[in-house]
């Protein structure tokens, strides 16, 4: 009878997390937006077909969380445009609109897809950008629409755009006292997240391969912290680091052969790269200090790290040729959880002083600059095209994610209904 009630208790415990994890969505608040955001007009697609999704609405969101752009609302639109010849020029320029998206999304015969979209200069009068993609399952709608996103924002900005990525986290929920630990990935606007390990034991540090088809983090699901690397295809994982003491924070090489891993398997926690073919294993740093969170710089060449060998968490730059070590912060007594943006421009750090913030230091002009404001900042990760900082925070007493951009002038929440999240990682482009 006692096992009984214990396999009822679990079992309901079960469907408690089931019911809670399957709600378990990003939302997305928008905080503070520039002032002198681009105007733009992205017009409802025409849609002859069954698609459930209203692609012109993921586009306006996407460009609309960037900052840079000031989607129209489609209330205040003084028509519904899909070809050239439909646009009247003078009622759009009324409305101080500088762009145009139009597009149609259209069922083939296959029961498949097919959308074509075109980016219109309202003040030349003319299309600089048209796209179609044909073939295209109803699941993969969004994506296209991420992938519009990505086109428009290179073709007015510049820059690649970084919506067609996607992010990974861990959500924690507490129930029955007891905690339930996810790690997920979802896309970058939190649509789709999809659970990849579920643990009553916390799941830490999730770290994105360069080709974004595998994750190593680390787990606490046999009692202590293990590092390992799981491939998202097939969920199979691999235990690389499950050495006596500190096993954490993996940091994979830019070339996706090797992991630099925290380890104190020698008595103190040191910095270790392992080469994950042969699983070698070589100690970086020997300093009697903690040093931990290593991050490669994007050329393979250095690692950075944080170490209190000064008495202080400060971040220092390991090089691999002369094996060379150079404090790189100096701002405050405070400086950890380092992060290089992809460009290799800025570097990211968890700043304490009045609070914790993140912080930025300009390895070109060596400036310092805090660029947020929120509460019990942490784990910092760059946008794959170095446009923004996606980071976890607290608010309300519950852990939430953040994004920010580089000036700290725009950012964003993310927030789980039924459960905190923390520990992000923005993925980097798929591989075309």
């Amino acid at each position: 009878m006692r096992h009984s009630k214990r396999w009822i208790l679990s079992f309901g415990l079960f469907l408690l997390l089931f019911s809670l994890t399957a709600k378990a969505a990003l939302t997305i608040e928008i905080n503070e937006g520039f002032d002198n955001a681009l105007p733009i007009a992205i017009v409802p697609f025409a849609n002859s077909n069954n698609s459930q999704l209203d692609v012109a609405t993921v586009v306006a969101a996407d460009l609309k969380r960037s900052g840079q752009f000031k989607p129209l609302d489609s209330a205040k639109m003084p028509a519904f445009p899909t070809e050239l010849t439909q646009i009247n020029y003078d009622r759009w320029r009324a409305l101080n609109m500088d762009n145009m998206v139009i597009g149609k999304v259209s069922q083939l015969p296959s029961g498949l897809f097919q959308v074509d979209m075109r980016l219109i200069n309202l003040l030349r009068k003319e299309q600089v950008l048209g796209k179609r993609w044909s073939n295209v399952p109803q699941q993969g709608l969004r994506q296209v629409a991420h992938q519009i996103s990505d086109a428009v924002y290179q073709e007015l900005t510049g820059k690649r755009g970084a919506f067609n990525t996607q992010i990974a986290y861990v959500t924690l929920i507490k129930a029955a006292k007891q905690r339930f630990y996810t790690l997920e990935v979802a896309d970058a606007d939190g649509f789709n997240a999809q659970p990849i390990l579920k643990s009553t034991k916390p799941i830490m540090s999730p770290s994105w391969s360069p080709d974004g088809k595998k994750l190593a983090y680390v787990s606490f699901e046999e009692g202590r912290s293990k590092v390992y690397v799981q491939t998202l295809g097939d969920s199979k994982r691999r235990l690389v680091a499950g050495y006596p003491g500190i096993n954490g924070a993996p940091a994979w090489s830019p070339d996706g052969q090797k992991l630099a891993v925290t380890l104190s398997k020698g008595g103190n926690a040191d910095i270790y790269v392992l080469d994950l073919n042969t699983n070698a294993l070589e100690q970086i740093t020997r300093d009697r200090a903690i040093e931990t969170e290593a991050t490669w710089a994007p050329d393979g060449k250095s690692i950075l790290y944080n170490s209190d060998r000064r008495g202080q968490p400060q971040v220092f730059q390991y090089f691999f040729d002369t094996r060379d070590e150079v404090r790189i912060t100096f701002e405050g007594k405070y400086n950890s959880d380092p992060q290089i943006s992809p460009d290799g421009r800025y570097v990211a750090v968890v700043h304490g002083g009045n609070g914790y913030h993140i912080g930025l230091v300009d390895t070109q002009t060596k400036r310092f600059e805090v660029i947020t404001d929120t509460f019990l900042d942490e784990s910092p990760s760059f946008s794959p095209n170095s446009e923004m900082i996606l980071y976890a925070m607290n608010k309300n007493g519950r852990g939430q994610l953040a994004v920010v951009t580089m000036d700290g002038r725009y950012s964003q929440t993310l927030q789980v209904k039924n459960a905190e999240v923390r520990e992000p990682a923005w993925g980097p482009y798929s591989a075309e």
